[in-house]
């Protein structure tokens, strides 16, 4: 029997790197698509077949499915900065909106099996915690507005055309190869790098807003599950950690792992949702129950990996186009 070819965008980021290695273990032919823009490439898992490129470059994609048969995609191409979404308004829906476009194109064209997209609880905005799926998504930010747009797009491919699809909806992931070099999105990346910097963390507001952080190999084994499982497929899941804690309490764990004296710096209230976590119980009935991950050996196993890693802050890959109500702080560091 062959093995099914399946093309991971973003694979050489975070969550794709991991979803990677884990598709390789499970016997399947991957196919590596990034344009390094917030990855790297030593985060490839060895075994897959790497092609540098864009999503958002609709002639690479329509290349990379005519060259190869794919049976499965996983898409995990984005820029996650909800706050920063607001500010760079075109460089997200170009990214987060039109490339994912692209690919479902040319997965509607080359009839692949199942098109797995990871969206965010981004899209469900301000509203009862914890959020469940049949929450009415009012999403508040243009990142939340990009995902929300590609499900809705998914659901109209499937109804037309029959696209398979799943979609995940995981939140406040982190883990080891996330991007530590990132000034804007992921706070435990944030403030790992500021660990290692020297420099104080800085939380917007008292820090009293409630995530729940969630260790990214707990999220595997439901991504992986999908393909075999139809029953999944046209559903949308939520993953992750059902433990909420306060960004000052993770300020405070980081410290205290780390064992780098440091203060915290409070900085103005920004826009934001105040609490954001979700019920899993969809995914649990779907899937069976998955891994859950102590929140403390999570951010132990985290700053272990990221302990050892360089910090080069990389130019960013867009400038901002809207500079009225940016954050002073992100002010200092985006340039008009």
């Amino acid at each position: 029997m062959s093995k099914p070819t399946t093309l991971v965008t973003g694979a050489a980021g975070f969550i794709g790197s991991h979803l990677s290695k884990a598709l390789l273990k499970e016997g399947h032919q991957v196919l590596a698509l990034d344009d390094l823009s917030g990855g790297f490439k030593e985060n490839l898992p060895q075994g897959v077949s790497w092609i540098q490129g864009s999503v958002n470059d609709h002639l690479l994609v329509d290349s990379v499915f005519k060259d190869f048969r794919i049976d499965y995609v996983y898409h995990a191409a984005a820029y996650a900065a909800e706050g920063l979404s607001h500010f760079i308004r075109r460089h997200n829906y170009q990214n987060n909106l039109i490339g994912s476009v692209n690919l479902i194109n040319a997965s509607i064209r080359c009839s692949v099996k199942c098109f797995v997209f990871f969206s965010s609880i981004a899209v469900y905005g301000r509203g009862q915690v914890p959020l469940d799926e049949e929450t009415i998504p009012r999403p508040e930010d243009p990142y939340g507005i990009s995902k929300l747009s590609v499900e809705l797009d998914l659901a109209a491919a499937h109804d037309l055309f029959g696209l398979p699809y799943v979609i995940f909806r995981p939140h406040n992931v982190y883990g080891e190869f996330q991007n530590l070099n990132d000034q804007f999105r992921n706070v435990v990346g944030i403030f790992s790098r500021q660990l290692l910097l020297g420099e104080p963390l800085t939380i917007f507001g008292d820090g009293s807003q409630r995530r729940a952080f969630t260790y990214v190999q707990d999220i595997l084994p439901a991504c992986i599950a999908c393909l075999k499982n139809t029953k999944s497929h046209g559903q949308v899941f939520n993953l992750g950690s059902d433990m909420p804690v306060t960004v000052l309490q993770l300020a405070n764990l980081l410290i205290q792992i780390s064992g780098i004296s440091s203060t915290v710096n409070h900085l103005p209230e920004r826009h934001e949702i105040i609490d954001a976590f979700s019920s899993h119980k969809k995914a649990e009935a779907f899937f069976g129950s998955f891994p859950k991950t102590d929140f403390e050996d999570g951010i132990e196993k985290t700053w272990a990996w990221a302990k050892n890693q360089k910090i080069s802050i990389r130019s960013l890959p867009f400038e901002v186009e809207i500079s009225q109500n940016l954050p002073p702080s992100w002010a200092k560091l985006l340039k008009p």
